[in-house]
Formats: structure tokens, C-alpha cells, sequence
């Protein structure tokens, strides 16, 4: 059994937020089986930043292991492309400099990739960088195609660097849409047009160089987005099917064999703009329909198959999204993954083709994963309720087991996991990872992350967390069972960001209706008790560690001091500020050990107390003032060394059994 989320390779066979056996298990009876579509796929664009950024072989090889066991053959395979890209753009005349400009930091690299920002903040992407990646990259490779998978490599995407406009002046390059809030000098790329004869020539360049590195056989199928939250430069129907028309020609020039995958959330995202007739459109330039596969990204909730006639007959993956920024809050919708696959599958003129995962962080919700890419195997819908006992069974592999083990998960997979309240159709995030308001929606504006739960959490969570701790005391070799020790800790975070979540509701209740400071003081406590309590709960176990991902992005660095700290402020602002100044704050937060005592504790103390001296003063709440106070703290914790703070740790501290029965004593 493997749980893999996010991780770190341990030597006794554990790594952070994966659990990996030691033993491996005894082969029983045969299992055959036949896959009831031709592609499984794996991994959003955004999935190598969000969780992947840092990983070395050890954890890739981890990860892949775990997609070989689920059946996953079409793997996107992201790592390295800046080192061919950078020779490509060399070759017609760019100079190191103007890649610096253009180029992004190592934890930000998906969205350059997309052609939504460019350049770095903190400083420029380093060339040792580019280089062990595209190292790793090699190591990548060879190990999919060991597996029997089939890597879907990176174009070139049209994007460059703005100086191409002032060398090539003919050429047809256009500036993109803004994106998120950045400045100018961060957006705004440059797209060279593919029907530019430049475009089919850097396209040439590239694939060349990146079958001269990798094997001219390796794979043929390409992963290339042009306008993901990024419009066209024209709606015109004939500018948009010459475009697509331009990049499938320099595919085929480069490669005969050439297959264009591409994701379709842009035809979601900017519905917009993307009216019927431009959708078909710009697939209409790509002659057949076997030559490309497009990826409905957010089947299960916003599925676009349907409203383009299944893609005007191109191949198309039925892909569930659900994760957004690597948020790690309970959901899934088990009835959706099961029959919404089956049903699209068996619709009138389907060229449905496969079935995947694209969610933007791969950080717990196994459950709902397996489910997704064991559907894949069967032409009816899964059964659920059996399905989910022999899941747990499974994950918790000792004998007997007891029944109150399962019954957790019967509550969890009927409730939690059955979740169709149609404004919530994506894994929570907890509202103390949010900046501290007063008032807070249902959903992070804009950004598909629902805060409140859409389930009671006295008749799903609590009930559940103390079915797996009766198992534990019926069948005390649980304890020992990884897999059951890190489902306990989730459990009990999740019970803990709902119990925030009451005592916060009750917290603005009482600043809106008392007059004094003491009261909202008073008020405010809880708060700050929890997250002291949840800090404590998660660094019990491995796999909720903020220092695991600051050690992954450091030891890149090979020791070297400035590199280090270059590195790790990449990682502190991916899952903070996220950019500069703060543009898409807080959408990649985690539930980490660290990162909950060191910075979101700090935000709420700072929220607290001014709340309360306004009582005194008499002054009226600025929102302005709030939102100013913590992005300075955001700037200040990201340039900040771990370690070097009071009660800063590396690795795993206290019991996690002992822990968990404090949280049930105190907040159940």
C-alpha cells in the first residue's frame, strides 16, 4: 500500500506524506482486468510546482511506483524543460540576459510555462538549477518508460522572452492578458504567433534538441497550452484556427508522429471569451481527430465535453480537478467519480479516451484518487459501499482487523466524500490559513477554494476520528501501520480547522455586539489555543512538515550558502504571498507543522489584538490597515531562515497518540 502525496525518502522506507512498505506484501490469485479506456492519465502543469517542485528521484520514483500500481500510462513529464527551451532561444540570438528577465523561480515555473508570468522575484533562476533538473529529467524518463508509460513531453509554447520582439521586428508577436494582479514587469508575455515561420523554427530546435537529450522514441505525444487564463490576442474564428493550424504543422514538421495533448480549462475558465464557435474553432485547426487529446480538466464539476459535443470529435480524458493550490481539506464527491465517467463514456458520439487526475496539488484525499483510477477498469460504476470496506482493509493491512476501522471510513465515504452541494465542489481550506477578516465567504474569492465545510462536523469527523481510535485500542497493532497512524493525524487536523472555524464565527460575533477589549480578548483565545494544539498535533507525524519542504527546496543548493536562501524563499512564498506582494495570497497555504505555529498563529494574534484595541480607542475597523499589517508579516517570515527562530524544528516531535488524545479531551 502506498499513500503518496508529497515526498521525502526516508531509509527505513517512509518518506513525507507517502507511506511505503518495508515488506512487500505476498502475491495471491492472478488479478486480470482490462482498462475500459485507452489512457490513463496523470498530473496537472501546475502539480510540479505545488507539490513537485522540489522533489529529487528518490521521491519521483516513489511517485511514479504509486501511478504504476493505479494503472496511470500517460504521465505528464514537466521536469527540465527550461534547459532545452534555453538552448532554443539561445540559438536565434538571446542573450543570457534577456532569459533572466524572462524566466521564473524554481516554485513558480508551471505558471512561465503557461505564459502567465515571467521573470523572478527574489532573484534570477539559477543555471545550476536549470541544469540538475534537466538532469533528473533523464532519470525520469527512463524510469516511465521502465514502467511502460508513455511521458508526455513539453514544446515550445510560443512564449519568449520580450527582447525576441526587438531582434526578430517582422516577427508577429503579440503581449498577452495580465494575470492575477501582477505588475507589468511580471506579465504581459510575449506570445510569438505560431503561423510566424520563427515559431516553426524554434518548434523544429526544440524537439530536435529534446530527442537528441532524451531518445527519439521516448514519446510522441506533446503537452502544449497556449492560453490557459490568458485570452487570444484575437476572437477572430479564422485567427484562432490558423493558430492552432501553425502549432500542430511545427509538431508534425518536427515530429511525424506527433500527438498535441492540452488542457481544456481555458474553455471553463474564460467561458466568456471561449464561445462555441471559437472552441471549434481553434480544435478545428488540428486535421483529425486522432492528432490531439484534450483534457477536460474539471469533469466532475464543470465538465465541457458535453456543452462541445465531446470536443468536435477530438480524443478527450475525463479528469477530476478537485485540488486547488495542494489544499488539503477533506472532500469528494464518490457518486460524481463513479457515473460521471460511465455516463460520458457511453454518450451518443463519445470520443472519450481516457480518464485521469489533474488536480493542481496532490496532498491527501486518497480515497477519492483511487477511486477516479479504479473506475478506470470497470465499464460500470464502482459500487462504493463495497468499495470503500475493502479499501480500508486494504490500507490497514492487519488481522483482525477491527470493524470500528471500517465503519470510519463508511462514515467518511457517506457523508464527506458524498458531497453534491454544487458550491463546494473542491477540497476545503481551512479559514485560519486564510488572512484574518472579519468576514469571510463561503469561498476564497475567485479562486475554487470553499472554506466552510458542507457537513456537520459532530455527526462526520468527530465520530469517524473516534471509530479509528477505538480500532486502535481493539487492535493496538494499528499504531504501527503507517498508513492508519497519518489517517489519524488528518482526521484530527480536520476536526481541529472545523472547530477554528466555529470558534472564529463566534469571535466576529462577539466583537459585533460587546463594547470592550476584555471580552474581545477573551474571545479571541480559543483561537490561538487551537492552532497552538493543531501545531503540536502535526508534528507528530512525518508527513505535515514545513521543514520537509524547506529541506527539499535546500538541499538543491549542494551547499552552497546564498543559493540556499534563495531557494527557500521560493519555497516560503509559494505557500504564502505567492508572489512579490502578495498577488494570489495565501492560495497554495498548507496544514504543516511550522507553518501554523510560526506564521498563520502569528497573523491571528497580531488580528486579535487589534480587534480588541479598537475597542478601546473607539476607532472603526480598516480593512486596509489589516490586509497592509499581514503582508508585512508575509515579507517579513519569507525572508526568514528555518532554524534559526525561537522553536523552529527539523522533523517529527511528540506522540502522536498522546496528542490525539489531548485534541479529543479538549476540542471533541
Amino acid at each position: 500500500m502506498l499513500v503518496q502525496l508529497r515526498s521525502r525518502r526516508k531509509s527505513e522506507g517512509t518518506v513525507n506524506s507517502t507511506v511505503y512498505p518495508t515488506h512487500s506484501a505476498k502475491v495471491g490469485k492472478p488479478v486480470t482486468g482490462q482498462a475500459i479506456v485507452p489512457y490513463r492519465y496523470h498530473f496537472n502543469t501546475v502539480t510540479f510546482d505545488y507539490t513537485a517542485a522540489f522533489w529529487d528521484f528518490d521521491q519521483w520514483e516513489l511517485e511514479l511506483d504509486w501511478l504504476a500500481l493505479r494503472g496511470v500510462n500517460l504521465p505528464l513529464a514537466w521536469v527540465g524543460y527550461e534547459h532545452t527551451l534555453i538552448e532554443a532561444l539561445r540559438e536565434v540570438g538571446l542573450t543570457d540576459a534577456d532569459l533572466a528577465d524572462f524566466l521564473s523561480g524554481p516554485a513558480f515555473q508551471a505558471w512561465n510555462r503557461f505564459g502567465n508570468i515571467q521573470g523572478s522575484w527574489g532573484g534570477d533562476l539559477p543555471m545550476a538549477w536549470v541544469d540538475d533538473q534537466f538532469a533528473l529529467q533523464k532519470r525520469i524518463l527512463e524510469r516511465m518508460v521502465e514502467l511502460g508509460m508513455t511521458p508526455v513531453l513539453p514544446a515550445f509554447t510560443g512564449f519568449v522572452p520580450r527582447a525576441l520582439a526587438k531582434l526578430y521586428p517582422n516577427a508577429s508577436i503579440v503581449t498577452g492578458s495580465q494575470w492575477a494582479g501582477f505588475d507589468a514587469a511580471h506579465t504581459n508575455d510575449s506570445f510569438l504567433d505560431p503561423f510566424d515561420p520563427l515559431y516553426a523554427a524554434l518548434q523544429k530546435s526544440f524537439i530536435t534538441k529534446q530527442q537528441a537529450a532524451y531518445g527519439p522514441n521516448v514519446s510522441h505525444v506533446y503537452t502544449l497550452d497556449q492560453y490557459n487564463e490568458n485570452d487570444p490576442f484575437s476572437g477572430d474564428p479564422a485567427y484562432l484556427r490558423n493558430v492552432t493550424a501553425g502549432t500542430f504543422a511545427s509538431l508534425r514538421a518536427a515530429d511525424p508522429d506527433a500527438t498535441w495533448l492540452m488542457q481544456g480549462w481555458l474553455f471553463y475558465a474564460s467561458s466568456a471569451f471561449w464561445t462555441d464557435e471559437r472552441i471549434e474553432a481553434y480544435l478545428g485547426g488540428v486535421p483529425g481527430n486522432d492528432s490531439m487529446i484534450v483534457l477536460d480538466l474539471f469533469s466532475e464539476v464543470h465538465p465541457q465535453w458535453n456543452r462541445t459535443r465531446s470536443y468536435y470529435g477530438k480524443q478527450w480524458v475525463w479528469c477530476e480537478l478537485h485540488d486547488f493550490g495542494g489544499n488539503m481539506g477533506f472532500e469528494g464527491n464518490l457518486g460524481e467519480l463513479t457515473n460521471g465517467p460511465i455516463a460520458a463514456l457511453n454518450s451518443p458520439g463519445s470520443s472519450m479516451k481516457g480518464m485521469g487526475l489533474t488536480m493542481e496539488g496532490q496532498e491527501g484525499n486518497e480515497l477519492v484518487y483511487d477511486v477516479v483510477l479504479d473506475q478506470a477498469w470497470s465499464a460500470t460504476p464502482l459500487n462504493i459501499s463495497s468499495y470503500v470496506d475493502g479499501w480500508a482493509s486494504r490500507r490497514y493491512p492487519v488481522k483482525p482487523l477491527p470493524q470500528a476501522a471500517v465503519d470510519a471510513w463508511r462514515i467518511l465515504s457517506t457523508t464527506v466524500y458524498n458531497n453534491t452541494d454544487p458550491t463546494t465542489q473542491a477540497s476545503i481550506k481551512s479559514i485560519y490559513e486564510v488572512v484574518p477578516a472579519l468576514t469571510r465567504g463561503a469561498q476564497v474569492p475567485g479562486q475554487f477554494q470553499p472554506t466552510i465545510p458542507p457537513y456537520g462536523t459532530n455527526s462526520t469527523i468527530l465520530p469517524a476520528l473516534r471509530l479509528l481510535l477505538k480500532a486502535k485500542d481493539e487492535q493496538p497493532a494499528l499504531a504501527a501501520v503507517p498508513e492508519f497512524a497519518y489517517d489519524v493525524v488528518d482526521v484530527a487536523r480536520q476536526l481541529l480547522s472545523n472547530r477554528f472555524l466555529e470558534h472564529y464565527v463566534a469571535f466576529v460575533g462577539t466583537y459585533n455586539t460587546s463594547t470592550t477589549t476584555e471580552a474581545v480578548q477573551a474571545a479571541g483565545q480559543p483561537l490561538l489555543a487551537l492552532l497552538s494544539d493543531l501545531d503540536e498535533l502535526l508534528y507528530t507525524n512525518e508527513h505535515f512538515l514545513l521543514s520537509t519542504w524547506i529541506a527539499d527546496a535546500r538541499k538543491w543548493a549542494h551547499n552552497d550558502t546564498a543559493y540556499g536562501a534563495y531557494l527557500e524563499y521560493n519555497a516560503r512564498n509559494q505557500i504564502t504571498l505567492w508572489g512579490p506582494d502578495g498577488q494570489i495570497n495565501d492560495y497554495a497555504s498548507k496544514a504543516w507543522a511550522g507553518l501554523v505555529g510560526t506564521y498563520y498563529k502569528k497573523r491571528w494574534e497580531v488580528f486579535v489584538d487589534y480587534l480588541a484595541e479598537t475597542k478601546r480607542t473607539g476607532e472603526a475597523y480598516n480593512d486596509t490597515a489589516v490586509a497592509s499589517t499581514m503582508l508585512e508579516i508575509g515579507k517579513k517570515w519569507g525572508n526568514q531562515t528555518w532554524g534559526a527562530g525561537e522553536g523552529e524544528r527539523w522533523g517529527v516531535h511528540g506522540d502522536t497518540w498522546e496528542v490525539v488524545d489531548r485534541v479529543m479531551q479538549k476540542w471533541a
